[in-house]
């Protein structure tokens, strides 16, 4: 009967957890189980940097904005079913050349079949809101919720011009956001063995996305789309040192923040 009580009372006690983090998570200063706080003075964790710039693109991609990530000054890990990190960097703004403090929030559920499935819930200039964690997978076309779609093959792509997009060179440079993308990718592939931002080349981008554009390169705005990417690796570690391809999925069920990543290769 004790053994039952106690068990009671730690259940009841993450519950309340929970519910502190869904609304002050950010700022929970707590380093016992099942989270804990990591402040950083140059935030050299290249991972939680990814969070961080993921979280950049999806506000701005959002809101219009053009903010850049500077660096992340702490986050916190609470782990449930999955791992949720809580960001907190700086970001600037380069219209006003102003700096000031951004969270995200950033649910990994990664897996060997999936190495990347990374969903932000929340993505905001640092406020004391509570976050909506829900996903609403409902808002989300049933297109993007099978299995990832293999490689496009040459013939695919020369079947429908109007259906699949091939990214620019100058759409390359002007979105930077495709190498963020790409970055994430090869982070996946390499075991998380990367420290810094490595030497990537893009050589070539598909969009596919169901959304009705008028002009091809409109699906680079596109909520939901998959992305096929060539690229390959220009730095010192010979083993990585070949093209590469990845197949990229990006979904948003429409609420303020969220977002869906999902990565696998393709060799």
């Amino acid at each position: 009967m004790e053994d039952f009580e106690l068990l009671r009372r730690k259940k009841r006690r993450r519950k309340a957890k929970l519910k502190l983090f869904a609304r002050f998570g950010f700022d929970v200063d707590n380093c016992s189980y099942p989270s804990r706080l990591i402040e950083s003075t140059w935030g050299e964790d290249y991972d939680i940097a990814l969070y961080g710039r993921l979280g950049i693109y999806c506000h701005n991609f959002q809101k219009g904005t053009n903010f850049k990530f500077v660096r992340w000054e702490k986050y916190d890990v609470i782990s449930t079913a999955d791992v949720h990190f809580y960001v907190t960097l700086d970001a600037r703004d380069p219209a006003s050349d102003s700096v000031f403090s951004f969270q995200t929030l950033l649910c990994e559920d990664s897996s060997s079949n999936f190495p990347v499935r990374w969903n932000t819930l929340a993505c905001r200039i640092k406020c004391d809101d509570a976050v909506d964690e829900r996903w609403d997978d409902k808002a989300v076309d049933d297109f993007y919720k099978d299995a990832m779609p293999k490689w496009l093959s040459d013939e695919e792509l020369a079947s429908d011009n109007k259906k699949y997009y091939v990214v620019q060179e100058l759409e390359l440079q002007e979105n930077d956001w495709l190498h963020l993308f790409t970055e994430i990718a090869f982070y996946s592939k390499t075991n998380n063995e990367l420290t810094a931002p490595p030497p990537l080349e893009i050589e070539k981008v598909v969009v596919v996305t169901t959304e009705d554009t008028e002009e091809g390169h409109e699906k680079l705005k596109a909520q939901n789309a998959i992305f096929y990417v060539n690229y390959k690796y220009n730095g010192e570690y010979t083993k990585w040192a070949r093209d590469h391809k990845a197949v990229i999925r990006k979904t948003m069920d429409g609420k303020p923040g969220h977002m869906y990543l999902e990565v696998v290769t393709a060799e």
